[in-house]
């Protein structure tokens, strides 16, 4: 994935104040547990406001008439997620508004991380390792020893 890239997008998304929160293997990193990924996964409040402001920051990074396809009754719809491939890249985006009935925005806890002077709203680790604990893939119960081991997360 092209890190400056990511900035970008990260940028953009502060710019156009998205409500938004990282999770998945990049927030997993930006937490100090390193694994290969081709995506980010961003959890999106799926108000018509705020997916406004997530299209303007994508088209900020992006000339892309394909980003106008995202809308928020999508993401408030039966399939709560948009996978955002941009021209060009390495890597896609997974719009999420929730996952199940398990998780929304809301559920989440987060924290603000600083990154190369970009503020990132990311998950927190117990929040990540509540996410990923009763998935069945591997890479995710890989993910949920590191986060156990990292930050000393008992099992429920």
């Amino acid at each position: 994935m092209d890190f400056e890239k990511f900035l970008d997008v990260l940028r953009a998304l502060a710019r156009e104040d998205v409500d938004y929160v990282l999770v998945g293997a990049v927030a997993l990193s930006l937490h100090g547990i390193v694994r290969a990924t081709e995506d980010v996964d961003l959890f999106i409040r799926a108000e018509s406001e705020n997916v406004e402001r997530l299209k303007r920051a994508l088209r900020a990074v992006w000339n892309d008439p394909d980003i106008a396809q995202i809308t928020a009754g999508d993401l408030a719809g039966e399939y709560p997620t948009i996978r955002y491939g941009p021209p060009g890249e390495g890597f896609v985006i997974d719009l999420l508004a929730r996952l199940g009935s398990a998780f929304t925005i809301d559920d989440l806890e987060v924290q603000t991380v600083v990154v190369e002077g970009v503020p990132v709203r990311l998950a927190t680790p117990a929040t990540l390792y509540r996410m990923k604990k009763d998935t069945i893939r591997p890479i995710d119960r890989a993910d949920v020893a590191a986060l156990r081991e990292k930050f000393g997360i008992e099992e429920d």
